[in-house]
């Protein structure tokens, strides 16, 4: 990876981080082991592996989901438009 996507990556999962916390902790830390049980991954592989957190955001945050998206958006504002970043929205939104 190059700077830019480091500093995209960094943005990206830091805004995931946020938003999921304002919501709830417990939810967010049940997130965190969900994800470490299935994919032996966190939040911070989220950047290189959307497909691992959207099954997890999904079931843990349920109705949410959506709403959680629009938040990550609007605190990533123009970085929503950098390929990498769109990338991630694809996958999640698909």
């Amino acid at each position: 990876m190059g700077p830019l996507s480091d500093q995209h990556k960094m943005a990206l999962v830091s805004c995931v981080e946020l938003v999921l916390m304002r919501r709830q902790n417990t939810k967010y830390n049940l997130l965190v082991a969900r994800l470490n049980a299935l994919y032996d991954s966190g939040i911070d592989d989220c950047y290189d592996h959307p497909e691992y957190l959207r099954p997890v955001l999904k079931e843990v945050y349920g109705d949410d989901y959506a709403s959680i998206l629009d938040e990550i958006k609007l605190h990533l504002d123009e970085l929503v438009y950098e390929k990498d970043i769109a990338n991630f929205f694809t996958v999640m939104e698909s």
